[in-house]
């Protein structure tokens, strides 16, 4: 420990506290190695003693907030590690291996549908950007911080969803937070999905939107939406419909021709239209014939889609694709693509690589292989008679519809080598307790036969 005298020298050089952060940290100060006097920063077990920081009392009360959400059954479970992957070997597809077991694992709870991460053109992609530009962007897009990886990007995009332009943020999570600081004034009015994403309902929040400029209508009701539409009350000048194309709990998709017809009536009624966006971080490259997503499906159309590169892609980020007037005005308003650093140029490499495959007669190839695993998972699932929601998505939902056997299942599924995802209240509404299971192009006709005989042996079992 420094002397009294020393302290008290360090203590009157600290500035006042700094605005709503408090005061500033205080710790430990020690000698530098080698006496020569120079004082360095560091954290000790003393800490305490140095902070103007009640952290003991917000300790004590988080912790009873973390027993309440245990209590609940809101905890989230320990996150597993996985240690290694295991390439594909005869007839079997990818293993993984977990810290703590030397066991092989069918992992049935990934999102990359198209099983591209570790294809060696995405791979190599990443690493030359990553020589060329480094593995930083060292600054936000508006200080220089915009390679030639992020601008290809985005006009690669926006010509795979056929939108005139596009812009790139650092998850679909984020692009929907800035998506909705864009969209609302205070003549805005939102109507949204009962059971859409959890970073919808942020937006919206993060916008400020008063709950009197909200609507909610029951999940794909096309009858309470046309309600909704109809009672938005006078004065609103622009509506912006909003609704995931594949509700990632359940693999059904939303109505979009369906809801491009009731918006279409009512358009003319607002000075600035009805605005449809869809966040269709599910469905690009894994949905519809040509993998275009809910609206290659459908059959319809969305004024503004939102999506990732973190699902079928197998990479990692988001986007907004829209008009040239939209993205302008995400760039010029949306808080979370102004004040934070972009993606790196690997990520943003290994992301154009995706989309080019995707667009390519290899991933024609990937999807149909995808196409057929999913059929070929439903067929089996039938025969076991367990309920589930019909559709061709890779999400595919087993309702278990009770909270303890949700458990069971899913702990007897991992003693067998198989990760899945078990949905129970309140991630879930009580009585639609699920286990989730996603197909990937990586998934051979061996791991499904595989994962279906285990199931087989669940159901037995419990």
């Amino acid at each position: 420990m420094i002397s009294a005298e020393a302290r008290a020298s360090l203590q009157e050089s600290i500035p006042a506290p700094m605005g709503h952060f408090g005061a500033m940290v205080v710790a430990e100060a020690r000698l530098a190695p080698g006496g020569t006097g120079d004082l360095h920063w560091a954290r000790s077990g003393n800490i305490r003693e140095e902070l103007d920081m009640p952290l003991d009392k917000i300790d004590a009360a988080l912790r009873e907030e973390l027993e309440a959400l245990q209590a609940q059954g809101r905890a989230k479970a320990p996150e597993r590690i996985i240690r290694e992957v295991v390439p594909p070997e005869g007839k079997r597809g990818p293993r993984y291996r977990l810290e703590g077991s030397d066991q092989l694992f069918l992992r049935m709870n990934s999102n990359s549908y198209l099983s591209l991460s570790h294809h060696p053109r995405l791979i190599e992609a990443a690493d030359q950007a990553t020589h060329e530009f480094g593995v930083g962007p060292g600054a936000v897009r508006f200080i220089d911080g915009t390679f030639t990886p992020h601008a290809a990007l985005e006009k690669r995009i926006a010509r795979f969803v056929g939108k005139p332009a596009a812009k790139i943020f650092n998850s679909a999570y984020t692009a929907n937070l800035g998506l909705a600081i864009t969209l609302t004034h205070d003549r805005t009015y939102w109507i949204g999905d009962q059971l859409n994403h959890n970073c919808i309902i942020r937006g919206m929040r993060i916008a400020n939107v008063p709950r009197e400029q909200k609507a909610i209508y029951a999940h794909n009701d096309m009858d309470e939406l046309r309600r909704a539409l109809e009672e938005v009350p006078d004065g609103m000048e622009r509506v912006v419909v909003i609704f995931d194309g594949i509700f990632s709990m359940r693999g059904d998709f939303a109505p979009l021709k369906k809801i491009e017809e009731l918006v279409a009536e009512h358009h003319g009624r607002f000075p600035e239209g009805v605005v449809t966006v869809v966040d269709d971080s599910h469905g690009i490259g894994a949905y519809g014939d040509h993998g275009r997503g809910t609206e290659d499906f459908t059959g319809g159309h969305a004024d503004v889609i939102v999506g990732t590169f973190g699902k079928a892609f197998g990479v990692n980020g988001g986007f907004i694709a829209g008009s040239e007037q939209l993205i302008e005005a995400v760039r010029q308003k949306a808080d979370t693509y102004i004040y934070t650093n972009p993606l790196g140029a690997a990520d943003c490499a290994a992301a154009l690589a995706a989309v080019d495959l995707a667009d390519s007669k290899e991933g024609a190839q990937r999807l149909k292989h995808l196409h057929e695993r999913i059929a070929q998972f439903r067929r089996g699932v039938a025969l076991l008679g367990i309920e589930t929601i019909p559709g061709p998505h890779p999400v595919v939902p087993l309702l278990i519809r009770d909270t303890d056997q949700v458990r069971a299942w899913v702990k007897k599924l991992y003693e067998k080598g198989i990760l899945v995802v078990g949905l129970t209240y309140p991630v879930v509404p009580r009585g639609e307790e699920t286990i989730r299971v996603q197909i990937n192009a990586a998934h051979t006709e061996a791991d499904i036969d595989e994962l279906l005989e285990k199931l087989k042996q669940v159901q037995a079992e419990v």
